[in-house]
């Protein structure tokens, strides 16, 4: 057994669950995860202006977007009750981009380097340094006032060593492709990294049918709010349509190049794109501010659904509240929560079947490099084990 990425204390591993995976096994013992569904638990009863805060803390890796999901979603269920959140739009784009920001110099040094030596030790440490010279990671109080001109000139310099706007454009004219040409063309230790990645990818590009944009239409939304209050352990294991789907950063409604076939390897190239974008002045719909999509809707009395597009995909909360009673503060009667995790690593899912195809035959080190570009690419919010054997009492029985 090889354990990878699986860090902190057995009580907050077991409290924030993880992902187990085992190569070449079939489904749904490919892919394992031991995430618990704790919001519906410890959101009940709450008073609703305490909710955002729980959610914040309880999803922390991403806290301000499920902050502001929860919000939404109190706003849409009843209107008035709390101060309407204000800044939407702004404040998504920069959490998203801070997380782009932090998963790029953070996890991609360790996910994606071949293997441990020289070579990755100076990548890691690069990016150490590009990440301390970041102007959207400085303290708010220390921000300047327009911070992303500042981030679009760290961005090129210590990421891309090109202009952002030509690499985005040649990203959206040819995809992988000039992900490929890029990271041969220059030496830096983003380029290094990506280009030392591609051995461990899969020729075989997602289903574009199967990328979740259930919220592109309010009848789509009223389905997935159906789904969400009626079927049991819907929550962790999302279908749409009848069907596992995948989000991230190449599945936003605002995306000209939704259409590019994408591989896992090439899903890294998505999310420089989308840090670019995000970066440049806001054009609706377009780039800056203007680029992520969100939106709330009122799904009966007393409910809300709110969504958000983030870092890691599309993040959904729906909320129910009681009817406050004289002077006493308005509670939450329900409150539920689908993380794009839950979407991704499904034991049916796209990472899943991907696992489950890996070849056990081949030699270790190349199944888990082929593993972290998995995790890389689709990015859990948990930590994840590579377990080369299946647990005797999990194996499928044959007659």
């Amino acid at each position: 057994m090889s354990a990878v990425n699986l860090a902190g204390s057995t009580s907050l591993s077991s409290l924030a669950g993880s992902l187990r995976v085992a190569p070449g096994a079939p489904l749904p013992q490919a892919l394992h995860s031991s995430r618990p569904d704790w919001a519906p638990r410890l959101a009940r009863g709450q008073t609703a202006s305490a909710l955002p805060g729980l959610m914040a803390s309880l999803f922390n890796l991403c806290s301000h977007a499920h902050r502001l999901c929860a919000q939404l979603a109190i706003d849409a269920a009843a209107p008035g009750l709390l101060p309407a959140p204000q800044q939407v739009a702004q404040r998504l784009r920069t959490e998203t981009a801070q997380e782009h920001v932090r998963r790029i110099g953070l996890d991609w040094p360790r996910l994606l380097a071949a293997e441990p030596g020289a070579a990755a030790t100076a990548w890691a440490d690069d990016a150490h340094a590009a990440l301390q010279r970041c102007p959207l990671l400085l303290p708010a109080s220390s921000l300047p006032a327009d911070p992303w001109s500042v981030t679009l000139t760290w961005l090129q310099d210590q990421l891309l060593q090109m202009p952002a706007t030509t690499w985005l454009r040649a990203w959206q004219a040819c995809g992988a492709d000039w992900l490929h040409d890029w990271s041969h063309r220059h030496k830096g230790w983003l380029a290094a990294l990506v280009r030392a990645a591609r051995a461990a990818d899969s020729a075989a590009p997602l289903d574009p049918a199967s990328a979740l944009r259930a919220h592109a239409r309010a009848s789509n939304v009223r389905t997935l709010s159906a789904a969400m209050t009626g079927e049991a352990g819907f929550a962790l294991h999302p279908l749409w349509q009848g069907a596992s789907a995948h989000t991230g950063s190449w599945t936003r409604l605002n995306d000209p190049s939704a259409d590019l076939p994408l591989t896992p390897w090439a899903l890294l190239g998505s999310r420089i794109a989308e840090l670019i974008r995000l970066c440049q002045p806001d054009e609706p719909g377009q780039i800056g501010a203007g680029w992520l999509s969100f939106g709330s809707l009122n799904t009966g009395p007393h409910q809300g659904l709110a969504w958000v597009e983030m870092a890691r995909g599309l993040l959904v909360h729906q909320v129910e509240i009681d009817a406050s009673v004289g002077d006493a503060p308005a509670r939450v009667a329900a409150c539920r929560v689908l993380a794009p995790t839950e979407w991704n690593f499904h034991p049916q899912g796209v990472v899943a079947r991907r696992i489950a195809a890996l070849d056990k035959g081949q030699p270790a080190e190349d199944t888990e490099r082929r593993v972290r570009l998995l995790m890389a690419a689709f990015d859990p919010c948990v930590p994840f084990e590579v377990k080369h054997t299946v647990p005797a009492d999990q194996e499928v029985q044959h007659a």
